[in-house]
């Protein structure tokens, strides 16, 4: 999720997509051991289109979730039913806790028993808030007080507390999360489908942290709305080895250095076999921290610094004359950060073949071809041809320092996320047929 100074913003999209997770293994233990059982999730995709959408595409930043891969789960005593954005780059959990005339889903701890604020002098918000982008502060009754603020201006807040939290058959006692009483969304439509935030970033306070796994894993499919969630560890036979690249850690704390992020080195890029003419001194991160690269499942697509990003581009532009018709509208930058656009054919029943973009890290590549180079603009033609837009942007049109590797690059890759080894890894497979091998899916 992004909030100011080092995090991203949650980028805009005409076309929302609702993944939502159920839970349906379930030997999720309550304790943190190392021999904690793995818990595998299947993820279902719906298609949700915002109100004047068709006529009119969005090229402002909206609020922090458009894209939203959810989680049902019940929280307190008696448990009440929640759902919660699955956010990689985030770290605090955080449900809304009073009702508004956009938000339809709240947690009410007025009705829970094992609800506990924690008042601002516990050594809990003295320290273990110290990762949050935005510190823990003091409200009028001596409770810690926590605010999430978002690059488009968007913000949120309330005071931390512990929670019962319920996996299938288990409980965890004492779980931290933010209880949100007020805020601020420029998307309320998209914000009132859930009912809050599951952080799931290296921070202390994540979900991920808490729980102990560690690990966890996500593969979304391109074609057919399905996919998979693990968290923990799971010996699948048809997978094959996973590629992996380290995670780039930086222990001195730097004005945009997000250190709790998943960051990984990207080391070139190519278009087809040709590798772009980028210095080193493009992609690493420079000595305030600005630069670094951001595995994010919460943002759609990628977004590559103005130097690379160009030269992204116009790579793109070279190799693809005679193949696709440019758009040649200056004035259209799609959600305000893409503008490298072109016309297709309504007639045409496919893309043409494009080259590949090929992301190097250190270890692993992800290879990025086919449709998932293309984002059709839904709902605007020019004449009787669709408008298409490449789904690389630039970073620097959304005023962020960082690169930010989106998950529509990351469909039919089983992704990674290895909290022990301090790694992200990376395999191509159907995710579909993933789903149906862990019988997640008739």
């Amino acid at each position: 999720m992004a909030c100011l100074q080092t995090h991203h913003p949650r980028l805009p999209l005409v076309l929302l997509l609702q993944f939502t997770f159920f839970f349906i293994i379930n030997q999720f233990q309550s304790s943190v051991s190392a021999t904690q059982k793995s818990l595998i999730l299947p993820l279902k995709a719906q298609t949700v289109l915002p109100r004047g959408s068709a006529s009119k595409p969005s090229d402002k930043l909206s609020f922090h979730h458009n894209v939203t891969l959810t989680v049902s789960l019940t929280v307190g005593s008696p448990p009440q039913r929640v759902t919660m954005v699955l956010d990689t780059g985030s770290e605090l959990s955080w449900l809304h806790c009073k009702k508004a005339p956009n938000i339809s889903s709240i947690f009410n701890p007025l009705l829970s028993s094992s609800y506990s604020p924690i008042p601002c002098s516990s050594p809990l918000c003295t320290t273990r808030t110290r990762t949050l982008l935005v510190p823990a502060s003091c409200d009028p009754n001596k409770l810690c007080h926590a605010t999430v603020s978002y690059a488009d201006a968007s913000s949120i807040e309330g005071n931390l507390a512990s929670e019962t939290l319920y996996l299938g058959n288990s409980s965890r006692p004492g779980t931290i999360f933010a209880c949100m009483d007020s805020g601020f969304s420029s998307n309320s439509e998209e914000d009132s489908k859930t009912t809050g935030l599951m952080g799931l970033n290296r921070g202390s306070l994540s979900f991920i942290t808490q729980m102990g796994f560690p690990q966890f894993s996500y593969c979304i499919s391109g074609s057919d709305s399905s996919g998979v969630l693990l968290f923990g560890q799971e010996s699948l036979t048809w997978l094959q080895p996973l590629n992996y690249t380290p995670l780039v850690q930086i222990s001195d704390p730097l004005p945009y250095f997000d250190r709790v992020a998943y960051t990984v080195q990207l080391e070139g890029i190519k278009v087809s076999g040709k590798i772009l003419p980028l210095p080193k001194s493009v992609l690493v991160p420079d000595h305030t921290g600005a630069g670094q690269t951001m595995v994010d499942s919460g943002t759609q697509f990628t977004f590559l610094l103005g130097p690379a990003y160009t030269a992204l581009k116009n790579e793109f532009i070279q190799q693809t004359k005679g193949i696709l018709n440019l758009l040649e509208d200056t004035n259209f930058v799609f959600q305000g950060a893409m503008d490298l656009c072109y016309r297709v054919p309504s007639s045409r029943p496919s893309l043409p073949q494009l080259p590949a973009v090929t992301l190097m890290f250190q270890g692993a590549d992800m290879v990025v071809s086919g449709e998932r180079l293309m984002y059709r603009v839904p709902g605007m033609m020019r004449g009787g041809d669709w408008v298409y837009c490449f789904t690389f942007g630039n970073s620097d049109l959304l005023g962020i320092e960082a690169f930010l590797i989106g998950h529509h690059h990351q469909q039919n890759l089983w992704m990674e996320f290895d909290l022990a080894k301090s790694r992200v890894g990376l395999a191509e497979v159907r995710c579909d047929l993933a789903s149906q091998r862990l019988g997640l899916v008739d």
